[in-house]
């Protein structure tokens, strides 16, 4: 597997560890370099759900439940969702009705799931084992060199 990715985030974001440069710097960095992509961005814990943060791409649920979607699945079970085709996932939340395939990457902050970084595509079954795996690694990169003194103002 190339980490190619991996290897260009870490290079752009070497010297940066702010919360909110960095989630926005993500979110964008996934929709130019990755093919097939409608939306990218962060969902973080915030007053007993997930409240949208950093994003690109079309207006967004701004709120989803711990227990709802892809989103809620993904936060409750700690465990990367691949979703193939989104209208076949049992109470998916429709916050873009053209969405198809989703992947969504569980974020943890000293042992607690503390917010979801979500992708989705127009595509049907868009996220292969190779891409999926790289994302996964920009993701973790992302959580151990990001400064997250902010979260406890939320």
């Amino acid at each position: 597997m190339s980490h190619l990715l991996l290897a260009q985030w870490r290079s752009m974001t070497a010297d940066e560890s702010d919360l909110l440069v960095k989630s926005s710097q993500l979110s964008a960095f996934i929709m130019q370099t990755i093919e097939d992509i409608s939306w990218a961005g962060f969902y973080w814990k915030r007053q007993g759900q997930l409240v949208v943060g950093a994003y690109q791409g079309p207006v967004a649920c701004t709120r989803i439940a711990l227990d709802k979607g892809v989103c809620g699945n993904c936060f409750t079970t700690g465990k990367v969702q691949i979703v193939d085709d989104v209208h076949s996932f049992a109470g998916h939340i429709a916050c873009d009705i053209n969405s198809a395939s989703e992947v969504v990457y569980p974020l943890f902050y000293d042992d607690r799931c503390i917010g979801v970084f979500d992708i989705d595509s127009y595509k049907l079954a868009r996220f292969d084992e190779t891409i999926v795996k790289e994302i996964e690694l920009i993701c973790k990169d992302f959580m151990l060199t990001t400064d997250f003194t902010l979260i406890n103002h939320w």
